[in-house]
């Protein structure tokens, strides 16, 4: 298993010093996601103040764009980071698409599938010269003059990761992607029971094995170096729980566990308009559905409850961890898997 970092560019100035530290305490790689500033740009920096980490995004929002202009940028990327970037896409949902970005919306499955054909049709077009004449019920890319291609480079197309929640997305990750995005709020029991199983079938259809596909997750983890960091942090995660287990799309967690009661009640208080909705929604998860989410430990037993937990599930795993706390407090984990 590979250890990550979540590149947190919310209030550091500084990527390049950032990525360089992470890279000399043994990461493997890091990832930039789309929520307050752009996925993209950050990894630029970071690739050009690294030597060996791999740099991508978890996420960008796939349907905010082009797949004509996402291809451009992935492209570049690659090229810009000698063969570093991972290209990691979600869909994001219906009211941040049309609501947000202004773009159309359908069918998320059928409209990612088509996508990624997409960028690969672009990406061959520009590696190896085939022609573009990609036309789906989405998108249509027929043309590419030779002033607007840019030239072939050694590194090629960057892999392409697919977020997934659900087993529709999870499947057709099995099928086209380079790898498979867990998002956070899930258990090793749903790993085990539901999303693997769907990848498997994924796999089956294109003719791949498991090794074909890297599975990355980003593991909620309570830590901390006294009490009462452990309580802050276990408090932080609590509500992390609360706010994904109150959205619909996220629910069949909770239901494989038999809390749908615990789902009711969080939907219920979150569209509500009680001043203290959060906190009395943080305060609804309790250790055992805490305990379910995320890995409780101190610094030093983190990386063997990772092991214990995911070490035959996922092959790449980060800390999400939604509370402030030093960097030096994940080293233990990253020394033990280097």
């Amino acid at each position: 298993m590979l250890i990550d970092a979540a590149l947190l560019t919310h209030g550091i100035d500084d990527v390049p010093a950032t990525a360089r530290d992470l890279e000399e305490r043994g990461y493997a790689g890091v990832w930039s996601s789309e929520v307050d500033h752009d996925p993209f740009l950050p990894l630029l920096s970071a690739g050009q103040a690294t030597d060996r980490l791999q740099l991508g995004t978890a996420i960008a929002v796939a349907f905010a764009r082009s797949p004509m202009t996402l291809a451009t940028t992935a492209y570049d990327l690659q090229r810009y980071t000698r063969g570093r970037f991972v290209l990691g896409l979600g869909t994001q949902v219906r009211a941040h698409v049309e609501r947000r970005f202004s773009m159309p919306w359908s069918a998320p499955v059928p409209r990612m599938r088509e996508y990624v054909a997409a960028l690969q049709a672009i990406w061959a077009s520009w590696q190896d010269g085939t022609p573009l004449r990609f036309q789906g019920e989405y998108y249509r890319h027929t043309l590419m003059t030779p002033m607007f291609a840019p030239d072939a480079h050694r590194w090629g197309p960057p892999p392409v990761y697919l977020a997934a929640v659900g087993p529709a997305m999870t499947r057709l990750a099995g099928e086209v992607a380079d790898g498979l995005l867990v998002h956070g709020f899930t258990t090793e029991r749903y790993l085990r029971e539901r999303t693997l199983p769907a990848l498997e079938e994924g796999l089956a259809t294109s003719g791949r094995s498991r090794a074909a596909v890297t599975v990355s997750l980003p593991g909620l983890v309570v830590s901390g170096l006294t009490d009462a960091d452990r309580a802050e942090a276990a408090a932080a995660v609590k509500a992390t729980i609360a706010f994904y287990g109150s959205t619909p799309a996220y629910r069949p967690v909770l239901e494989l566990h038999g809390w749908e009661a615990l789902a009711d009640e969080l939907h219920t208080l979150s569209v509500s308009r009680r001043e203290d909705k959060w906190t009395a929604m943080r305060d609804l998860v309790d250790d055992d559905v805490l305990a379910a989410f995320a890995i409780v430990a101190e610094p030093e037993d983190v990386a063997g409850a990772v092991r214990e937990r995911f070490g035959d599930l996922v092959d790449r795993f980060s800390v999400y961890a939604s509370y402030s706390m030093p960097v030096e407090l994940w080293d233990p984990l990253v020394k033990a898997f280097r």
